[in-house]
């Protein structure tokens, strides 16, 4: 079932993840590294990724949807 969560959810991780990398990677090109983890847009992105990941995995666990 998890499995099932992780492969219906992965393009919310993987959106988040690029979209948030493009993103800080132009910040910090403009010399702006605040809010960056540990001044890193790629360990930025992937923390995002993270987060939409399992943000979206605990809503189609609790809506149910196509489980």
């Amino acid at each position: 079932m998890i499995i099932s969560l992780l492969i219906q959810s992965a393009g919310a991780g993987v959106g988040a993840f690029i979209g948030v990398l493009i993103g800080v990677t132009a910040r910090k090109r403009k010399g702006n590294t605040e809010g960056l983890l540990a001044r890193s847009p790629l360990l930025t992105a992937a923390a995002a990724g993270l987060a939409a990941l399992l943000t979206m995995m605990l809503i189609k666990y609790f809506t149910g949807a196509s489980l």
